[in-house]
């Protein structure tokens, strides 16, 4: 094992299969969820025809994470984890604590994911339950993960590829109507002002609607997982990350604004598709049909991907002595099976318990990995200014990406999070979110201690 690596080398290697293609969608893919197209309902309820706004700003976060990302990638090309930046910055606490927040967060979306998928598809397969839908994709999931690498990517490929293909053909066809080409009595765009103004619930709504729309974002750096077994891992990550901007522009704000342009905001029903309104409101034929075929595809893409990065996660702790050694073996396929097969069992109980155990446990369980998202984006931030002085103190040569306006940029990130975890704590909806994520913190910082006590001899951190 290396000092500054988070992959073995030898026999438990991880393959290195993944083409540029593959990574590409990938980095679309994790962006580009059920959250779009089902959960921007809420946003733009809460932030009517501004709600759009809510999107930039959000976007504008991301960004900046991806480009602390890109730098460090590019500064130390051998660390293969996003949550091993972390370790290279600021320790083996903050890499332990990152990475099993991280993988906690996964391995929930896992069940979710599955039983969303689950009742899509009951709706054409009546004859089944959706705990037999759930557990069915969860073994088809569990077989494309032990396959290969390449198994996975190939499926999220076509999967994004659908997701991507839908969201351009929906912006030709709004865009066609709002701006009067097919509307039958012109642009549409005075539905931004009309029902209550621009901002009918105040400028405050708009700023309260970043924390959902925050969490529908996030998924942009499954990239530097996906990267590790790729030929060249900081040049993707550098890539994707400079391009991430542009897709969030494209998939979300773009597509949110046409649709409160062309359809009434206040028309919109929580929990419902907006893009199936937009396009009923256009008159497009088989418009609900259309659309649950693109949320499923979303679904399962999002499932499929976090099959993936839970097991990878877990891999990457074991190789650094954080968890069991079992989870670091791999096949001859150079897949870490046991990590794998813990992803499916977490799964496997996670739906079964949503399905047939008392609701309040899984609801409690979803809960308390609310916010880790923007911890561990927190602390990536952190490990980004540390990494830098450090360089910086050492006379090292800057890397070919580097931080924009650093070290202000940076500072605003992380106030940026810090103001998304306010909000949530000031939002009834996403304060038991934000309060029992706080427990999942704190348990992962006191499972450290524990460990570090029980093993003082553990392995340094990564030399930078």
């Amino acid at each position: 094992m290396t000092q500054s690596g988070t992959t073995t080398t030898g026999k438990n290697e991880l393959s290195r299969s993944l083409k540029g293609r593959h990574l590409t969608m990938i980095s679309i893919g994790g962006i580009i969820g059920a959250g779009l197209f089902v959960s921007s309902s809420t946003s733009i309820l809460r932030g009517g025809p501004a709600s759009f706004i809510s999107y930039a700003i959000c976007g504008l976060l991301i960004l900046l994470v991806m480009r602390m990302l890109a730098e460090m990638a590019t500064a130390l090309p051998e660390v293969r984890s996003f949550t091993e930046f972390a370790r290279a910055g600021l320790g083996d606490g903050a890499g332990f604590v990152v990475g099993w927040l991280y993988w906690y967060f996964w391995v929930l979306v896992v069940p979710v994911e599955a039983i969303a998928g689950a009742k899509i598809l009951q709706h054409w397969l009546p004859q089944f339950t959706p705990l037999e839908i759930g557990l069915g994709l969860m073994a088809i999931m569990t077989a494309v993960n032990l396959m290969s690498a390449r198994s996975y990517a190939e499926f999220e490929f076509w999967f994004a590829s659908i997701k991507v293909a839908a969201i351009i053909v929906f912006i030709v066809i709004a865009a066609s109507y709002a701006f009067g080409f097919t509307a039958p009595h012109g642009a549409t765009f005075g539905n931004l002002t009309a029902f209550g103004g621009f901002t009918p619930n105040g400028w405050i709504a708009v700023l309260a609607a970043v924390p959902t729309v925050f969490f529908a974002m996030t998924g942009a750096e499954i990239t530097t997982i996906a990267a590790a077994e790729s030929a060249q891992p900081g040049r993707a990550v550098a890539r994707m990350g400079s391009a991430v901007i542009l897709r969030i522009l494209t998939f979300y704000v773009l597509s949110v604004f046409l649709i409160v342009s062309v359809a009434p905001w206040n028309t919109v029903r929580s929990g419902e598709s907006p893009f199936t309104l937009a396009l009923d409101t256009m008159r497009v034929p088989w418009a609900g049909q259309i659309m649950t075929v693109i949320i499923l595809t979303a679904v399962l893409s999002c499932l499929n991907s976090a099959f993936y990065v839970s097991s990878r996660v877990l891999f990457i702790l074991a190789d650094r002595g954080d968890a069991p050694q079992i989870m670091v073996r791999v096949n001859k396929r150079r897949v870490p099976v046991g990590s794998v097969l813990m992803g499916a069992a977490a799964g496997f109980l996670g739906i079964i318990a949503a399905t047939e155990a008392p609701q309040a446990v899984f609801d409690f369980l979803v809960s308390s990995s609310g916010a880790l998202v923007v911890y561990v984006y927190m602390a990536i931030c952190v490990a980004q200014i540390a990494l830098r002085r450090r360089r910086e103190r050492a006379g090292d040569p800057a890397p070919p990406v580097l931080m924009w306006l650093f070290p202000w940029l940076s500072y605003a990130a992380i106030a940026g999070m810090a103001a998304v975890l306010i909000a949530m704590d000031f939002t009834p909806a996403m304060q038991q979110d934000f309060k029992t994520s706080l427990v999942t913190l704190a348990v992962a910082v006191g499972a450290y201690y524990v460990k570090r006590a029980r093993h003082p001899r553990s392995a340094p951190s990564p030399a930078t």
